[in-house]
């Protein structure tokens, strides 16, 4: 918050805590009979037209609760400003009307606490929409006291650690998070409009699986088991493809057991989508179309600006397979050719150069994906759909037809950061056995990354699952992508932290 004194704050604090522990005495604290007739914004916007006379002759009377944000005290009237959940409203409090006990005990309230208020519509000389009031009731005493000035908080850590307070002083914070709601919701209902069934799977797995990522372990006590929380939904979602339902969707929560950065939390919510007899491409225009319409309905125009740079999200997202990306924006010049770009041995040599860490099992398609994440996604400004992932480093997507080196598989760039993932799934069981059986030899030698072999998701496949395309979206990066926020952090309510010294 804005700085105060240790003591200062400590003095505040136990001033107000004596004036909670009066109201105790009085039989007064924490009352809960208080109901509004009105919000804030009906208030201001049913009359803002109306004139101080027709308001006068109408006698509107409402009741009104919210926090106290400002208050002036000028002799005998007094003018208080609160918010709710749908915005601020003027008070008009004078002694005459009130009584002078409850004035006398009103202006003794601080900023900060919840109060009730009833009275009449009016309009004031400058001609704000306010409430004369006749009956004031203190519902909530604060302790704390709020940021000075209404400045908000300074210490960025602090708005995180502290978001309550954060989202009592800051608009900006509420309006992100206002909006990340309409941003989910607007997702389902594009989805539900196509049909798709939305779906909940297990979090807690018996195996980890969908993702390459270090999970969460917990332990079952009754069952004596270790389970894992979800790193992605995947394999449950693919399972309802064998099961008959085609067309599927899940938005929620997953977790991966990794570092803390402006894009990345433990914790984090995926949208996965699945639907039979589709591939890659239509997966991608499925994830084109979703991307528009949510800007087009959310900002109500599909331009626009994240972090200073301008992106059109309503023309055509281009395409370009990963190798062409390699050779165009790598900036590598003669070191990688269209003949040389499966070499192992040459790609090798880059990785070198270029300080990338490898594995002695490291195969041509994981030296590829390396050189791609730091030399080429940076450069990619997009929006732009890059294409055929390597199918060593996509061990459950299909592969190409004529060219087993590679996958359908896609990932979307915009401003240089991921935020789709998708492919044709792979629904040969005996090739995903075989992946998986890859997978486990990796993490058996150290990769903890790795997949294990999932013996009841092999079981499904060879009862049969349709072709299908699937897409996972990072709905929290879509949310950044919108709301013009720099870090995952902005928009996470409650992001991870380190433990409060």
């Amino acid at each position: 918050m804005t700085e105060r004194a240790p003591g200062d704050e400590n003095r505040l604090i136990a001033e107000r805590r004596a004036k909670l522990a009066r109201l105790r005495e009085q039989g007064e604290a924490f009352p809960n009979t208080w109901r509004r007739s009105a919000l804030a914004d009906q208030i201001v916007s049913a009359y803002s037209a109306h004139s101080p006379e027709t308001l006068e002759r109408e006698n509107v009377r409402v009741k009104v609760a919210g926090r106290m944000l400002a208050k002036r005290v000028m002799g005998r009237n007094s003018f208080v400003k609160i918010r709710d959940r749908s915005g601020e409203l003027q008070l008009f409090v004078q002694r005459d009307v009130v009584g002078e006990a409850l004035y006398g005990e009103f202006k003794k309230w601080d900023l900060g606490d919840i109060v009730g208020a009833e009275g009449r519509v009016i309009k004031t000389n400058t001609g704000e929409v306010s409430v004369a009031v006749d009956t004031l009731v203190l519902l909530v005493k604060s302790l704390r006291p709020l940021p000075e000035k209404w400045h908000g908080i300074a210490d960025p850590e602090l708005r995180l650690r502290m978001r309550y307070v954060d989202l009592i002083v800051n608009e900006r914070s509420r309006q992100v998070f206002r909006q990340r709601s309409r941003i989910v919701s607007i997702i389902r209902q594009f989805l539900d409009a196509l049909d798709f069934l939305e779906v909940e799977t297990p979090m807690m797995h018996p195996l980890p699986g969908g993702a390459a990522a270090r999970p969460f372990e917990t332990h079952h006590r009754a069952l004596d088991v270790t389970l894992y929380l979800r790193i992605a939904p995947e394999l449950y979602l693919k399972r309802l493809l064998v099961g008959g339902f085609e067309r599927v969707y899940e938005l929620g929560r997953a977790f991966r057991n990794e570092g803390l950065s402006t894009r990345h939390n433990p914790e984090f919510t995926i949208l996965e989508v699945y639907q039979a007899y589709a591939d890659f491409e239509d997966m991608m225009s499925l994830t084109e179309k979703l991307v528009r319409e949510t800007a087009r309905t959310l900002l109500r125009r599909t331009e626009i600006e994240y972090q200073g740079e301008r992106f059109d999200l309503g023309r055509p997202f281009p395409r370009i397979r990963l190798e062409d990306a390699l050779l165009e924006h790598g900036g590598f010049g003669d070191a990688l050719t269209k003949d040389s770009v499966r070499d192992r041995d040459t790609l090798a040599v880059l990785c070198e150069r270029h300080g990338i860490e490898l594995r002695p099992e490291d195969g041509a398609g994981k030296m590829q994906l390396e050189l791609l994440e730091k030399h080429v996604e940076s450069k990619l400004r997009g929006p732009i759909f890059v294409t055929h992932y390597p199918a060593e480093v996509s061990p459950l997507a299909r592969r190409t037809d004529g060219d087993p080196f590679l996958t359908d598989r896609f990932e979307l760039f915009i401003g240089g950061r991921e935020y789709a993932n998708g492919f044709s799934e792979l629904n040969d069981p005996e090739d995903q056995a075989e992946r998986f059986r890859a997978q486990a030899e990796a993490k058996a030698r150290g990769d903890e990354e790795a997949m294990v072999y999932d013996a009841d998701y092999i079981r499904a496949l060879e009862y049969g699952m349709p072709p299908a395309g699937g897409l996972g979206i990072g709905v929290d990066r879509l949310v950044m992508l919108l709301t013009d926020s720099a870090s995952i952090r902005d928009v996470l309510l409650f992001p991870h932290l380190k433990p409060e010294r």
